[in-house]
């Protein structure tokens, strides 16, 4: 098994790794009907694009807009036409549902001392809100937003700002993404990476692989010595 050495904070991706991104579209399944997967899968793969399209594009805007941008796109793709649902969808983004491991984990750490907090490409008001709708407010000891860069992930920049943020250098980071770009581009970083591959995903052709590998946030206490 892969032990980490010398990590002084855990941090974790929020959106896929922390919190269920589909969930939005699951609380709405039945008014959505057999597109439901659909417009999920196409909302989340818009979302990402937009953040990477404007981060090379120059043209930022915050988390929220693209999020509302994605679901546009995704609900006119799958010829939805309705928009308190459109809006309700919107809103629960607001209070996704956290991974069932998530809370257990995150003691764990607090119980070795390890310093936890989230970075995210969410805007500071949606992680505010998935925090709080989760309970996890107390299990964390930092919340923060690419906002302050003005810049979404794979920015190295981004990840700069968890080790300013901190007190603690790439090293002594363990960052912990579900997404495996996310996972790839914390590893360039120079950070400790475990890839958690909730779906089975291969490995992404791109530098700086993950350190370790685990399917869900569970075995994360144990890698780290």
């Amino acid at each position: 098994m892969t032990v980490l050495q010398n990590i002084k904070a855990c941090v974790f991706d929020a959106y896929g790794t922390l919190f269920d991104v589909h969930s939005a579209v699951g609380k709405h399944r039945s008014r959505i009907g057999e597109k439901a997967d659909q417009l999920s899968m196409i909302w989340r793969t818009k979302q990402l694009e937009y953040t990477w399209l404007r981060s090379l594009m120059g043209a930022h805007v915050d988390f929220w807009k693209v999020t509302q941008d994605g679901l546009d796109y995704a609900a006119e793709t799958c010829g939805i036409d309705d928009s308190k649902l459109l809006s309700d969808l919107m809103q629960a983004y607001l209070a996704l549902d956290c991974y069932p491991e998530v809370k257990e984990t995150l003691a764990a750490l607090t119980q070795k001392d390890v310093k936890t907090a989230i970075l995210s490409n969410g805007s500071p008001h949606m992680l505010a809100a998935a925090v709080e709708s989760a309970g996890l407010q107390d299990l964390l000891d930092g919340v923060f937003s690419i906002e302050d860069v003005g810049i979404y992930k794979p920015a190295p920049r981004v990840y700069q700002l968890a080790c300013n943020r901190l007190g603690v250098s790439a090293s002594e980071i363990s960052f912990q993404s579900s997404n495996a770009w996310d996972a790839a581009a914390a590893a360039n970083f120079g950070m400790n990476v475990v890839w958690i591959n909730r779906f089975g995903q291969k490995r992404e052709r791109l530098p700086k692989p993950a350190h370790a590998e685990l399917p869900t946030l569970a075995g994360l206490p144990e890698l780290l010595a």
